[in-house]
Formats: structure tokens, C-alpha cells, sequence
């Protein structure tokens, strides 16, 4: 095994340790350190392979980082990209452990649903539409491993993108029927305004977002496949949560989605 495998090997672990413990750890940056973002995918890799061989299930992607700010803030010019679980699905509405979480924050998001495989070589915008069945509005649960959030972007990319669970609206709507770059988004929790936001927020459109994600996952040999969802990333700031919160999202042409947490 080579030095980068080990480290490799030694970082996958120490973020499995984390959540299996709900004790989050330092960051790990600056043992990835010139390997980055290319070890910082491999962890993730090596993660999401220990996973699936103890039976967890792949449901589809998630993309973070396309905000300009946030791309900004963390010193990189595209998206990052994580695995969503099956067992990371939440219903409309249903409880969420609080004991499930980790420095969890939330993000209303829009979730499309493939009816097609994207495993073309040069994908284009419109064979992306082609392929997606429906929209969903939704919130991610995001959650870092890393303490008190001190991320930059290899610590993200390690740790699944920041994942966490996400919420999904239960009323498919057709992506012909949706305003994507202009479409609306306000989150609330009981009532209080928290988070504000549209489809322009979102690589400048979500159909933009999938389709960066869509190449991407050629480009890595893992290519979207019919029935996965697509989380697109956030349409506005994340906001942080406490037990027993209630939160809703609401997005202009796709209607609304909540997050309840219990205590």
C-alpha cells in the first residue's frame, strides 16, 4: 500500500468514525494537503464503497458549492458533488431524529428525477431535460463530520460533500411547467422568514447545476442512471436548526416541502 493509500485508507476511517460516533473531528485538510481534491474524492470513494458493500444503497447525487459566494468563500471556481443513500430519504412532513444528525443546517433545493440514463460522451442541456421524469421541491439536512463547520474545500469533498438527509415534496411536476432560472424560493421556520432565494442562485439555473453534475459523472465512470434524484444544490443561504423546529420550503411552480425535527 502506498503512503497517499494509506492517508487514504486513514482519513475514510476517521470520518466513518465521526458518524457512527456523532463526535465530529478536526479538519483534515492539511493532511490531504497537495493530494487535493483528487484524494479528497478518493476518501469519498472509499467511503462510499465501504458503504454500499454493507448494504447501503446509492439513490443519486447531490451537488454543493454552486453558489458564486460560497465557491468564493472557499476559494474554487465549480461545484463538488456527494452521494445521496437511499436511507438518506425523508418524507414530506416526517420527524427527523435529532440523534440522526450532525451540526445539521438547512438548504431549499429543487430534486429532479431521471426517467433516462445520462451516460453519453459531450452531454448536452437538451438531452438532459430529455432524461428527467420530474421535479420535486426539497430540503437537504446538511451535516459536516468537521468541527464547528471549519471547512475548506477538501475537507467538504472528503466528507460527502457535507450530506446529511433530504426531504422530498410528494407532487411531481413536469420541468416544462417550471421558470427555472427566475422561480422563487422562501424557507421558514414556524413562520420566521430564514432563508430567500431563486433558480438563478444555482449555477444560474438547476437544469445548469444537473447538467455540470450529468458530465461530471461520465467524466468519473459513474453516469447518472434512470431513478436516481438529483439534488441540484441550494436556491438560497443555508440556515441553521434546532430540536423541534419546524421548517418549510416554498418554490414558485413546484409548491412546498417540510423538514420537522424532532426533540
Amino acid at each position: 500500500m502506498s503512503q497517499n493509500e494509506k492517508i487514504i485508507a486513514e482519513l475514510a476511517g476517521r470520518l466513518r468514525e465521526a458518524e457512527s460516533s456523532g463526535k465530529a473531528i478536526a479538519p483534515i485538510r492539511d493532511e490531504i494537503g497537495d493530494g487535493g481534491a483528487a484524494m479528497a474524492y478518493a476518501i469519498q470513494a472509499a467511503n462510499t464503497r465501504h458503504y454500499m458493500d454493507a448494504g447501503r444503497r446509492i439513490s443519486g447525487r447531490k451537488i454543493g458549492l454552486t453558489a458564486k459566494a460560497v465557491q468564493k468563500q472557499l476559494g474554487v471556481d465549480s461545484p463538488d458533488y456527494g452521494m445521496l443513500y437511499a436511507d438518506m430519504e425523508v418524507l414530506d412532513g416526517e420527524e427527523i431524529g435529532w440523534s440522526r444528525l450532525m451540526q445539521p443546517r438547512v438548504e431549499a433545493e429543487v430534486a429532479l428525477v431521471l426517467d433516462a440514463d445520462l451516460d453519453g460522451e459531450q452531454l448536452t442541456l437538451p438531452e438532459v431535460i430529455s432524461a428527467i421524469a420530474y421535479a420535486l421541491p426539497a430540503i437537504e439536512v446538511v451535516g459536516s463530520r468537521i468541527e464547528n463547520w471549519n471547512i475548506r474545500l477538501t475537507d467538504t469533498i472528503a466528507d460527502n460533500a457535507s450530506s446529511g438527509l433530504y426531504v422530498l415534496g410528494a407532487t411531481p411536476v413536469s420541468v416544462a411547467d417550471v421558470d427555472w432560472k427566475m422561480c422563487g424560493m422562501v424557507m421558514e421556520r414556524r413562520g420566521e422568514q430564514i432563508s430567500l432565494g431563486a433558480g438563478a442562485a444555482c449555477l444560474g439555473n438547476p437544469l445548469h447545476a444537473a447538467l455540470w453534475l450529468a458530465r461530471t459523472m461520465v467524466a468519473v465512470g459513474a453516469p447518472l442512471q434512470a431513478g436516481d434524484t438529483i439534488m441540484t444544490g441550494a436556491l438560497g443561504p443555508m440556515a441553521p436548526v434546532a430540536p423541534g423546529d419546524i421548517v418549510e420550503a416554498r418554490i414558485n411552480g413546484l409548491g412546498a416541502v417540510r423538514a420537522v425535527f424532532g426533540r
